[in-house]
């Protein structure tokens, strides 16, 4: 219990305090981006940490007898199938409604041709979702 009080105290600190030293001092832009930088850095690493050390035991203790490398690669490529068509998918619907928006502002008519290249722009995320879940049912 005391671990975790104190691992809460540690989380609070590394936002208040940066924040702090930002408006004792002379506020401009640099001073902020360098304040924003050491205040994700260090509440970040301060949760890593963290949750490493709170949950060592507990994953430890969960990891069955059966487990192998390829199980635990297939875990990975799954994250990484997921991740990886998220990312992507997040930037071509960025680029693809962007470039929608800026043809439907010159013409209306567009509307269900720059809607189909947004659906196919999501469309990746779902091809990593469907990846992910075929990796993850030979996996387990």
């Amino acid at each position: 219990m005391f671990i975790n009080v104190l691992f809460l105290v540690a989380l609070v600190l590394t936002i208040v305090l940066p924040l702090m030293v930002y408006f004792i001092g002379e506020q401009n832009k640099g001073r902020f981006k360098r304040t924003v930088l050491t205040n994700c850095l260090t509440f970040f690493g301060t949760f890593l940490f963290g949750t490493i050390f709170l949950f060592t035991n507990t994953a430890s203790a969960a990891v069955a007898a059966d487990a192998t490398v390829s199980s635990g690669l297939g875990l990975l490529a799954a994250g990484l199938a997921i991740g990886l068509s998220c990312i992507g998918s997040g930037y071509a619907v960025a680029s693809s409604a962007s470039a929608a928006l800026g043809a439907l502002s010159e013409d209306s008519s567009i509307f269900g041709k720059a809607l189909i290249f947004v659906a196919l722009a999501e469309g990746i995320a779902l091809w990593g979702f469907i990846v992910a879940f075929l990796i993850l049912t030979h996996v387990a």
